[in-house]
């Protein structure tokens, strides 16, 4: 049991959830030697880009930990991507298929371009004499289409100096070589926007997700299952990842999460060759201050409020995974995720009254583009199973009201909204047998929806393939926004099982200031 570090009385609780990292590590280990993965691997040059656990397809009445892995392998030899998957508990049986998808870099490749750099006649001395800082940009990868269409293996490196500015270069891990003229990245300019880049930080391996109990005395507030960003769900990751989530014993979420976040920019921005725009990924955790004691490797509880770059303004710290702590009548939980010179923040904070509030923050490390007008979209995914995954309704409140004498008014099939704070507008999700719901506030700083941040909410009929849109990292507009629209299908969601997206809009430049943080409010009616 953690107490709090101050006169609160909440306390938390921790029980170890799904496979440990000792059975991790070992599936992990002797995975490249596998029969079925030799065949594919033998004499080539192979690199394990990532390895994760799987959540069940299929909701379940009850919590109940993951079972499958898959594991993403590059073969540099042959250009391709192979994907395994499996039983943790039978290994053995393993499933690959390959492909020419482009899967994100890990810290490991990143950390092979940069040598492959150190050994480059010209920038070699200067690089080993620190004229340079090296930093991750965007795009993360270089897409350069062959004569026969496919596309060579290629990492961007990004250099920065007082004296020539940033340069973006290019590293083909296939022919191991360097790529210095670019035509698909930020143009040279002198811009420093954010502190630099930290390229030591903690290593972030160990526990993917436990399960956290809040009680205060003899009553249990809380009960979930939290998931680490890196191990979080969806194409891209999703965050600190929320699942199975109890108030006093009464379920309130299946899952909660953030599956698509994108970035748009300007038209100066656009001059510079920054985006147009980006479709980012959630699943990549950076440093921060965490000062405490860790749960389990990646989960550590806190003795005083952790603190990320929005807070010290600098890309560093002593800690990688998820940081949990209790501020008063709340317990947070944060994190902090980095998407090239994107830092994100993401966070929750359950209050002992049912107030959960999800908060996801925006900043960046020294680059040559977040100088320039953009606007950051992040879309949060509540799957409500208000006590129970069927028999939920949902309504929205307008005041004054839309028509006729109430002010709430009942949806009956899919449909997409826009927040008006002219009529105070929000929602509520409530169970039909019990009575008992939430209600969905719009935060004040949420922003406005647009041509491209699309959509301020979607109320949706649950669909277990519908956890995101399932885009990959690209930067073309079309492909990049959110493509939610395709879940409206007319169905009926009138006491069925539901799902409400809710995003918040964030312009982010160096003439605006004030807070950089976006997120709603969930609170409890009837409980």
């Amino acid at each position: 049991m953690y107490p709090n570090q101050e006169s609160s009385d909440l306390n938390v609780e921790i029980e170890q959830w799904g496979p440990d990292v000792a059975t991790l590590n070992a599936v992990s280990c002797s995975l490249l030697d596998h029969p079925q993965l030799q065949e594919y691997l033998a004499d080539t040059s192979h690199r394990l880009l990532s390895f994760d656990v799987l959540d069940r397809e299929q909701k379940t009445a009850s919590p109940r930990p993951p079972g499958r892995f898959r594991a993403t392998i590059y073969d540099y030899t042959n250009n391709r991507t192979l994907n395994a998957e499996g039983c943790l508990d039978e290994p053995d049986l393993l499933v690959v298929s390959e492909s020419a998808a482009q899967p994100l870099p890990s810290n490991e490749e990143f950390e092979h371009a940069v040598n492959l750099l150190f050994e480059h006649p010209e920038l070699g001395p200067r690089l080993r004499q620190e004229q340079y800082q090296i930093y991750r940009p965007m795009p993360p990868l270089i897409e350069i289409e062959e004569p026969d269409g496919r596309i060579e293996r290629t990492l961007s490196v990004g250099l920065f100096s007082d004296e020539l500015g940033h340069r973006i270069l290019g590293v083909n891990l296939i022919r191991n070589q360097v790529l210095e003229e670019l035509h698909d990245v930020a143009h040279p300019n002198g811009d420093v926007c954010g502190p630099p880049y930290n390229l030591i930080c903690a290593q972030g391996d160990g526990t993917q997700q436990l399960r956290l109990k809040v009680t205060q005395g003899a009553t249990v507030l809380w009960n979930f299952t939290v998931v680490r960003p890196k191990n979080s769900s969806g194409t891209n990751g999703s965050g600190i990842e929320l699942r199975h989530v109890y108030y006093r014993g009464k379920q309130v979420l299946y899952r909660a999460h953030v599956p698509i976040l994108n970035v748009e920019y300007s038209q100066a921005g656009i001059q510079a060759n920054c985006g147009p725009t980006y479709r980012d990924w959630q699943n990549s955790e950076t440093c921060f201050e965490a000062i405490g004691t860790d749960f389990a490797p990646g989960f550590r509880f806190c003795t005083s409020p952790a603190k990320t770059i929005l807070d010290t303004g600098i890309d560093s710290g002593n800690f990688r995974g998820v940081a949990i702590y209790v501020s008063g009548q709340e317990v947070v939980l944060v994190s902090e995720l980095t998407a090239g010179w994107y830092r994100y923040i993401s966070e929750w904070r359950l209050h002992a009254n049912g107030t959960i509030r999800p908060r996801f923050g925006f900043a960046a490390t020294n680059n040559p583009c977040t100088c320039k007008s953009h606007h950051h979209h992040a879309y949060w995914r509540f799957d409500f199973d208000i006590r129970t995954a069927g028999k939920n309704l949902v309504e929205e409140f307008n005041d004054p009201p839309l028509f006729g004498g109430s002010k709430w008014h009942r949806k009956f099939y899919e449909i997409r909204r826009l927040r008006d704070s002219s009529r105070k507008r929000k929602w509520r999700v409530t169970n039909t047998s019990t009575g008992e719901g939430y209600e969905l506030i719009p935060g004040a700083n949420d922003g406005t929806a647009s041509s491209y941040g699309v959509g301020d909410i979607w109320i949706l009929r649950y669909h277990g393939s519908e956890i995101d849109d399932g885009q990959i990292f690209t930067t073309d507009p079309a492909k990049s926004k959110a493509q939610l629209d395709r879940f409206l299908n007319g169905e009926m969601i009138e006491n069925q099982d539901v799902v409400l997206w809710y995003s918040g809009h964030f312009l982010h430049d160096s003439q605006h200031g004030g807070s950089h943080i976006v997120g709603p409010v969930l609170k409890p009616v009837n409980w």
